[in-house]
């Protein structure tokens, strides 16, 4: 299985279409409710259902998730019934499979109920009509090169005692998500020195996003809480409060974080833990989703209603059919 530990919850949604084709008078029959076994529609819609929350029992590699919702809708059609599955779930990885399973199982469910009348029917398509909620869908979309700072608070790293570790993490993730790193320093844990680099870099250097490592404890040195407190115009408590409670999930002593977040101008200013582990807790919760905040900064256009549209406008003409 792919490990999927360090990905963050999301509202995942897909919805996939199986194609099964029959002759015009078994489509007949399924109307008039004169199938042998009965109507195969309902019984088709609970293995769906079943399909779908049982899938990782299934297919080997699908994680078990805890799926909220499974939608089955058929569209009868003079030779083909079209079966349209949609699964939601609030979880780390898609539910793509599960949408694609339940559509095949009630396909190969009304196939069962009706084979003794129609030997001829077969299931043409099974496909993947739309998916939603994984991090391409928060990916930065925005033209032009965003510029960034990492300042690392350390004062065994300025004295040379030992290598910046966390310092090149944030460097690296920065560059790996199309960022340019214009500045990269080690200071010591000194509060003045770290407002002095921060307001160049945000007043002068006009930086995009400005990240910290280092100083977020509770030992007498760990100060830069305090010392860009000060510094920030606005906050974003929600941001800190993601980092400390992604963190949480993974090290108890996440809790003891005093990081923070916020803008001063059009610069964001987080701060992260000094420790390798808090760093890379940071930044998978971080990214891409930070993103958003740049947007907003410049008074870009949310989407609209009639951006945001439903699956249905999405879809493929040759698709909307089977969606009602």
């Amino acid at each position: 299985m792919r490990d999927v530990s360090s990905k963050v919850n999301t509202l995942r949604i897909a919805t996939a279409r199986a194609t099964l084709k029959a002759s015009p008078e078994t489509i007949e029959l399924i109307k008039k409710g004169g199938a042998p076994k009965g109507d195969p529609l309902p019984v088709a819609k609970v293995a769906a259902i079943q399909a779908a929350k049982n899938c990782s029992q299934i297919i080997p590699y699908c994680h078990p998730l805890p799926v909220d919702w499974v939608g089955v809708e058929f569209d009868l059609d003079e030779d083909a019934i079209h079966i349209t599955t949609t699964v939601k779930a609030i979880y780390k990885t898609g539910v793509e499979m599960e949408a694609l399973t339940a559509a095949s199982v009630a396909a190969l469910t009304i196939y069962d109920m009706l084979k003794m009348v129609d030997e001829l029917m077969q299931i043409e398509t099974v496909v993947l009509l739309n998916k939603k909620g994984g991090k391409s869908d928060f990916k930065n979309k925005r033209e032009g090169t965003l510029k960034a700072a990492v300042l690392v608070l350390s004062d065994t790293c300025a004295a040379g005692k030992k290598q910046d570790v966390s310092g090149r993490l944030i460097v690296e993730k920065l560059e790996e998500e199309g960022l340019s790193v214009e500045e990269y320093k080690i200071i010591p844990d000194d509060a003045e020195q770290a407002k002095a680099n921060l307001l160049k870099w945000s007043d002068d250097l006009g930086l995009d996003i400005i990240i910290t490592t280092g100083g977020t404890g509770l030992s007498s040195r760990d100060t830069t809480p305090e010392a860009i407190k000060g510094l920030i115009e606005r906050e974003l408590p929600g941001v800190a409060e993601t980092l400390r409670a992604y963190g949480q999930e993974r090290n108890p002593f996440a809790m003891f974080s005093r990081s923070l977040a916020g803008v001063r101008s059009k610069t964001v200013i987080i701060t992260l833990p000094g420790s390798t582990g808090g760093v890379k807790d940071g930044l998978s919760a971080l990214f891409p989703f930070i993103f958003h905040a740049f947007k907003m900064l410049n008074d870009e256009c949310h989407e609209t209603k009639n951006d945001s549209r439903s699956d249905q406008s999405r879809l493929p003409e040759s698709s909307k059919t089977s969606i009602k």
